[in-house]
């Protein structure tokens, strides 16, 4: 929107009507209700809208909580209803317009919360609000408080009213015809392209437990196991000692990853992984920036390093490990949607049209991360699915086909030192000197497509919105 508005294709009314807050046409034309009109009113009544949210804060664990829920008890404490904090974010506009307030910067705080609780009183679905003390780690207590969109066609339908055709193109948008009936799009037509390599440069494995056989998975029934911790502990142990170059790591949150790490040192396995290579925690602001940047000079030093991240956070989303920065990364478990600190989702907050949609997104999440190894046709790496689910045919179904297609059968129930071995041999054969070959007409069609997979296009009235498919290899409209 901000690109199409300084190439002058939009004026800033259609410009501010297409970001966010996303509002309904009806309430943008609907009058505010009387007793907000008066400014000494509507501060009175965001005084006590930012007392209440100061309490709601206050909490020792993470949660989740669906829209009625916490307007029912705005009603219960601030005494307002849901009409009236539907206005709160053109009633704050009108007033900074009036008082012909320059700085606007110095109102971000109260924009925000306006923000919220207008979004919270216009959609009654479709949004989780996420409550979570430790955002940062276990022990920091920084409270935040998130309102999640969990319709991603209450994002994408502006841009399907204003255009009239729309491309978008993606690497993980796969099952395709899964993504209309999530973003609520007609008519759309899909195309998807194969991958193109002139050799097996990727290694797909599927690990399900360690040489006791013992189960390796990060449901929270079983994660505080520790057998199951001292096989992942083994397994990434292992890789480090058989992988010469960058080993990247993705936990499904945040709190998972500090009790692993913590439980690692005691047992020894960080210590055996430093002798190795270089350990290197990250993905957290600009902490995340100075570990990312000590990860990259020790893989050009020739040393190696593990990175430790997490699925669903700026790595996982827009951080390339190309060549020896990656050539491996370990996905601990399933990142189903949930909060950095573990707080699960309401049930029915995520839409489910075509059903299995919180597992479609686990595994395009998945994707998302695995992704991250393979950037180019010359580069190789392993993929190592680190929880007994992915052994499921449901899930392996949700797997987009540029990886499925360098599935192995016999690599789909390994246990820790089997995969430890075919990244091995795998990684031997890769090793060897490779020649390009020459480029043949349309040998590349697959890279029209955005991504250096199998990927999606759509076009028509909708497409598949790769935003909300967190795209792999970007978006285009």
């Amino acid at each position: 929107v901000e690109g199409l508005q300084q190439a002058g294709q939009i004026d800033d009314r259609i410009a501010e009507r297409l970001q966010s807050p996303v509002l309904p046409d009806d309430l943008v034309r609907e009058a505010i209700p009387g007793n907000i009109r008066r400014a000494e009113h509507f501060i009175s009544l965001l005084r006590r809208i930012v007392n209440f949210l100061r309490r709601y804060l206050q909490v020792e664990r993470a949660q989740c909580e669906g829209p009625l829920s916490i307007l029912h008890k705005f009603e219960e404490d601030v005494e307002v209803d849901s009409k009236s904090l539907k206005f709160c974010h053109e009633r704050l506009r009108s007033l900074l317009n009036t008082l012909r307030v320059s700085n606007l910067d110095e109102f971000t705080p109260i924009t925000k919360v306006t923000d919220f609780v207008t979004l919270l009183g216009t959609y009654a679905q479709g949004f989780t609000v996420i409550t979570d003390p430790y955002p940062e780690a276990e022990g920091i207590y920084d409270p935040t408080l998130l309102l999640s969109c969990m319709d991603a066609s209450l994002a994408i339908r502006p841009v399907l009213k204003r255009y009239q055709s729309v491309v978008l193109t993606s690497g993980t948008i796969s099952p395709l015809e899964m993504y209309p009936k999530i973003l609520g799009m007609q008519n759309v037509v899909t195309e998807s392209f194969s991958i193109t390599m002139e050799r097996k440069c990727l290694c797909p494995l599927i690990v399900t437990h360690g040489p006791d056989q013992v189960p390796i998975t990060s449901r929270f029934s079983l994660r505080e196991d520790p057998a199951v911790v001292q096989n992942y502990g083994e397994l990434l142990e292992q890789l480090v000692q058989t992988v010469p170059d960058g080993v990247v790591c993705f936990f499904t949150s945040y709190r998972y990853m500090e009790q692993v790490i913590e439980k690692w040192y005691e047992t020894g396995v960080i210590a055996a992984g430093a002798q190795a290579q270089a350990g290197v925690p990250g993905d957290q602001g600009r902490r995340g920036q100075y570990a990312l940047n000590l990860y990259r000079q020790a893989c050009d030093a020739g040393q190696g390093a593990v990175f430790l991240s997490v699925a669903r956070g700026k790595v996982a989303e827009g951080i390339d490990f190309d060549r020896h920065y990656g050539r491996c990364v370990v996905l601990f478990g399933v990142p189903l949607p949930g909060a950095p600190g573990e707080a699960r989702v309401p049930e029915g907050a995520l839409p489910d049209p075509g059903g299995g949609v919180p597992e479609l997104d686990a595994m395009r999440q998945a994707s998302q991360c695995l992704g991250r190894v393979i950037r180019s046709k010359k580069d190789y790496g392993v993929m190592v699915f680190a929880d007994q689910r992915y052994a499921r045919q449901d899930k392996r179904n949700k797997i987009p086909d540029w990886i499925q297609k360098f599935l192995d059968p016999g690599h789909v129930v390994m246990s820790t030192d089997a995969a430890v071995a075919a990244a091995r041999s795998f990684l031997l054969q890769m090793s060897q000197p490779y020649q390009d070959r020459p480029r043949r007409l349309g040998a590349h069609a697959g890279d029209a497509a955005g991504a250096p997979g199998s990927g999606g296009r759509a076009r028509g009235r909708g497409a598949l919105a790769g935003e909300a498919a967190q795209a792999h290899g970007g978006a285009a409209a």
